[in-house]
């Protein structure tokens, strides 16, 4: 199991060994941003949830076990694809850089 990185969203209160859970930073030329939105895509490419990210680029989402799409919607940015696997009992720790 891993958790969140140093500097990442708190995982107090997430009872991890019952939830899957996809969590990240959305940065550009390393640093954080403000005001992207992720979306989670299911493995046919269906719309599922939408977050946008804090004040520091993090986001979180609860899933289901599988492969998911997170894709990044961001001013002066193409969207970026990233694909991630959740199960629970895992936190996937995801960086999404973007141009």
């Amino acid at each position: 199991m891993c958790g969140a990185t140093e500097g990442g969203l708190s995982l107090a209160g997430v009872d991890v060994a019952k939830e899957a859970v996809i969590q990240g930073q959305v940065t550009r030329d390393g640093s954080p941003v403000h005001g992207a939105y992720v979306r989670l895509l299911d493995r046919s490419g269906e719309f599922t949830a939408e977050v946008p990210t804090s004040a520091t680029g993090h986001f979180r989402f609860f899933a289901g076990n599988g492969e998911w799409t997170l894709r990044t919607l961001a001013p002066k940015a193409d969207p970026v694809d990233k694909k991630v696997h959740a199960a629970v009992g895992n936190v996937a720790e995801v960086t999404i850089p973007i141009g």
